[in-house]
């Protein structure tokens, strides 16, 4: 089964065609990060616009590296939530669109689904059950897999997610949107023990995170030590950085381990933009090791918002019998517990 996948939450446009034989056979990403920079965010209007430029050019890309026509396809599977409402209509209008000309079965994918299975696309994925901790800019969570569709919600941000907390903490820094590659780029340069930084709710039992008051305590630092012109000098900037980015990465290294200890579970993926930070990927395999345990995650290019993802994880939906109707129907919050459970059981 060919199955071209488009993924247009927020300000990513993915397109990707996957082969339940063969593997990924292309895939193309238009990132709209210069597009948004200046204005320090995504901005939904501006996003949804892009999408519109650029998805249907991107698709006809993909198909041409692959080498194959429109007739070759046989499913489309399009991010149908959660998101930006107008960005995910863009996808979700011309995917379905896109099946209805082809006359083939179209599917809309959970975006978080499709973060969850990207580590699958390795050349070796792992097993389930295992624990995945979710890490973007615009959720962190852990969840107990026990196969598709059977995810059990574990603990989640009750306010910032861990990349939206980056976000913030660049922007305090007078760095460039999207934060978290900018702050890990700073803080090499950095001594993360010059600043004590909180490992929020760590001191307590619970898989819950919580990073609103680190970044309150990212802002006092910054201002205790700003100079004229309302920052620090150079170096006290890459100390903040770094003291904030291992912060960040103890407090997630420390739920993981204890959410593998709760479930019994020896497997972790991890998922999501975050998910690329190296100093995470370092930490997190050096501390399951000593457990016993083993980590997974994706390549970086398919961490951030990907179409390889929504097309493997719309390929397992529809092997499983899953299918959409005419109707265009998205959620721009779409709680992952809430997905149906697949009938092909996880294997």
């Amino acid at each position: 089964m060919r199955v071209l996948g488009i993924e247009t939450s927020c300000d990513e446009t993915g397109i990707a065609l996957y082969d339940s034989e063969r593997g990924l056979l292309a895939h193309a990403l238009y990132s709209q990060v210069q597009l948004h920079s200046e204005y320090g965010g995504v901005v939904p209007e501006l996003a949804s616009r892009d999408h519109v430029r650029k998805t249907l050019p991107l698709v006809e890309q993909v198909l041409a590296e692959a080498g194959v026509e429109s007739s070759d396809v046989d499913a489309v599977a399009y991010t149908a939530g959660p998101g930006l409402i107008g960005a995910l209509m863009v996808g979700a209008c011309i995917g379905r669109s896109l099946a209805y000309a082809w006359d083939v079965p179209a599917v809309g994918v959970h975006h978080m689904e499709g973060h969850l299975l990207a580590p699958m696309l390795e050349p070796q994925p792992p097993q389930f059950p295992f624990v995945a901790l979710l890490v973007s800019g615009g959720h962190t969570q852990l969840v107990d897999v026990q196969g598709i569709g059977q995810y059990e919600l574990l603990g989640e941000s009750l306010d910032d997610a861990a990349g939206e907390a980056f976000d913030k903490a660049a922007k305090m820094l007078d760095l460039d949107y999207p934060g978290g590659p900018r702050i890990a780029a700073m803080a090499e340069r950095g001594d993360e023990r010059r600043f004590k930084f909180p490992r929020p709710m760590t001191d307590r039992p619970g898989l819950d995170f919580s990073f609103s008051g680190l970044k309150t305590y990212t802002l006092t630092t910054v201002r205790d030590h700003a100079q004229a012109d309302g920052l620090p000098d150079d170096q006290t900037c890459a100390d903040i950085a770094a003291a904030f980015q291992s912060a960040v990465v103890d407090t997630l290294v420390i739920k993981c381990r204890r959410a593998l200890k709760q479930t019994g579970r020896k497997t972790l993926v991890i998922a999501g933009g975050v998910s690329a930070n190296q100093l995470l990927r370092q930490r997190l395999e050096a501390k399951l090791a000593e457990d016993g345990n083993r980590v997974f995650y994706a390549r970086p290019e398919f961490c951030t918002d990907n179409g390889a993802m929504i097309a493997y994880a719309g390929c397992l939906r529809l092997q499983a019998g899953e299918t959409q109707g005419l109707a265009i129907d998205v959620r721009p919050r779409w709680p992952l517990a809430e997905i149906s459970r697949s009938a092909s059981g996880g294997q």
